[in-house]
């Protein structure tokens, strides 16, 4: 059986040969990916053996490193821009947690967010075990929480300036795709 790396990593050779000055990003969840047998993601492993803020940037590398080698000589490693999120996407939504209760019509919500947010140095890290992932937080507080909708009213009343403000590494990942794409 491939693993989700390899499916991943074929579309992601495909596109770029398809698209010869095309560039590729990735936005995976580091505590998904798994780290044992043939389904191990690149770095995975290792990354377990490191300081929070160490892991996703050695996870990207392996990915980096491992597509390069399937790519090819010649291949331009700057038209893959991996990104290895930590805890979920609904971990950003606490960069703002008034914000974040407003966009969801829910401003009663606004102090046990932000209890939630106090508890770490970064919205990016927050999260201490399965049980209480990010997003197993927000459903223990709405439980009919719907991802698509309500993180995207969140997200459009956070703002883009005030989530890359408060979580560095998804800042870093952007303005890599901004200077990949000349914008910045």
């Amino acid at each position: 059986m491939a693993s989700a790396w390899s499916s991943v990593r074929l579309d992601i050779v495909k596109h770029l040969r398809e698209e010869a000055g095309g560039i590729a990003t990735s936005m995976v969840d580091y505590y998904a990916l798994p780290r044992e047998g043939d389904r191990t993601w690149p770095g995975r492993d290792q990354a377990a053996q490191l300081a929070f803020p160490d892991k996703a940037a050695v996870v990207e590398r392996g990915l980096q490193a491992d597509l390069a080698g399937s790519m090819g000589a010649g291949f331009d490693p700057r038209r893959f821009i991996p990104f290895v999120i930590m805890h979920e996407f609904e971990g950003l939504l606490f960069s703002d947690c008034g914000a974040f209760s407003r966009g969801i019509h829910r401003p009663d919500l606004q102090p046990d967010f932000q209890a939630i947010r106090d508890e770490f140095h970064t919205p990016e890290e927050i999260n201490d075990s399965p049980v209480t992932a990010p997003s197993n937080r927000v459903l223990d507080l709405i439980p009919n929480y719907e991802k698509p909708l309500l993180g995207t009213l969140a997200v459009l009343e956070i703002g883009l300036g005030t989530i890359r403000a408060e979580c560095p590494h998804f800042n870093d990942w952007l303005t890599r795709l901004e200077r990949a794409g000349g914008t910045r």
